[in-house]
């Protein structure tokens, strides 16, 4: 009975900081504008290491822009590809440098060379595995305008086909891209991704780039998020969530298990160092509502609990998940996720496991181990 007592407890814990966010999802206005003249100048930066059969499309997508040419400029940093890579004639202003290593961190090594070297005001970085919208400089323009801002966050989602390992990195997109804009929408932003991530020249000098965090392998957009958060040059009022379809773009998610685990743990290995409170007290409710399936499958096995009671407890993980995907896939994935009950049925025990290597497992990331 107390094994049974204490599990619902922690799902009760994590319910309510699931529908927390859910809720703020809903506070988080739909960005609808009436577009201007283009007048923000971007440094579009991509950091990128044997990518050689993704940056075309990237790039492409870059070409089709609604957006005037002689009013952003391509920075891409090469982090010692040896693929072979060519990039081809395009209609905008683009650079290829070299990295300069100078840190743990390659990506963010990566990420101050470019701006470095970049000639415009404001940043926006993505992957070389991205697309982005053709009116995805267009809205932002228009947002910073409209609500002078320094820090811009987007939305990131998945280009899947029908496998079942893709629709189950949709799924836990969803929830992660929910949990994001849920945060913006209660004013306890801690979550951001460098696919889509945008902020001023003078707020990353003024805050000394990743200066304090570049020991850690990832978390250039995290990392910079959490400082300008606490900066007393910027503060959440010159942080903003832009909810636009037009402002969506779309990634590939992993092809293997082998290297989803490595990007999961790498990810993970980022919550350690989160610096909010209420960061931190989701993130440990999500990883104890995930061990509470977890541990009441085992208890259901050796009789220690009955089944009955594992099932409700599934059964209120999973309609207080779903009310969170809902809200969320309503705006950036309306189709369809498929093995929807396998997924979540699986997730658990993917998440626990994820959890527990990230403390005591390393991850390689573009050929390297960490």
């Amino acid at each position: 009975m107390i094994y049974s007592i204490v599990l619902f407890f922690i799902m009760t814990v994590y319910a309510f900081f699931i529908l927390l966010l859910a809720k703020g999802i809903k506070k988080v206005p739909y960005f609808t504008t009436e577009y201007q003249s283009p007048q923000t100048k971007f440094t579009v930066i991509v950091p990128f290491r044997n990518e050689a059969k993704f940056l075309p499309e990237l790039l492409n997508s870059i070409s089709e822009l609604n957006y005037p040419t002689d009013l952003f400029e391509v920075i891409l940093v090469d982090d010692a590809s040896n693929d072979g890579f060519q990039i081809a004639n395009y209609n905008f202003d683009y650079t290829v440098l070299q990295n300069i290593r100078k840190s743990n961190s390659p990506k963010k090594d990566a990420i101050e060379t470019a701006i470095h070297e970049a000639k415009y005001s404001w940043i926006i970085t993505t992957d070389a595995d991205c697309l982005v919208p053709e009116n995805w400089l267009k809205t932002l323009d228009s947002f910073i305008r409209e609500n002078e801002v320094e820090m811009v966050v987007g939305v990131v989602s998945y280009q899947t086909n029908e496998d079942f390992l893709h629709h189950f990195q949709l799924l836990e997109m969803v929830s992660l891209q929910g949990a994001t804009i849920g945060s913006f929408g209660i004013a306890q932003p801690f979550m951001c991704n460098g696919a889509n991530f945008a902020y001023s020249k003078n707020l990353f000098q003024t805050l000394n780039g990743f200066e304090d965090s570049n020991h850690i392998a990832s978390g250039d957009d995290v990392f910079l998020l959490q400082k300008a958060l606490y900066s007393k040059d910027f503060g959440i009022s010159k942080i903003g969530y832009l909810k636009s379809h037009d402002y969506l773009v779309l990634t590939d998610p992993c092809f293997t298990l082998k290297s989803l685990m490595h990007q999961r743990i790498r990810w993970a290995s980022k919550a350690t160092a989160y610096k909010t409170v209420f960061a931190k007290i989701l993130a440990l409710s999500v990883f104890l509502g995930n061990l509470s399936i977890v541990f009441g499958f085992i208890f259901c096995l050796f009789g220690i609990i009955p089944f009955w009671d594992w099932y409700l407890l599934f059964g209120i993980k999973i309609s207080v998940d779903f009310v969170l995907q809902y809200q969320t896939g309503k705006f950036i994935q309306p189709r369809q996720i498929r093995y929807y009950l396998l997924s979540t049925l699986l997730y658990p025990f993917f998440s626990v496991g994820v959890a527990l290597l990230s403390f005591w497992g390393k991850y390689e990331w573009k050929g390297r181990m960490n």
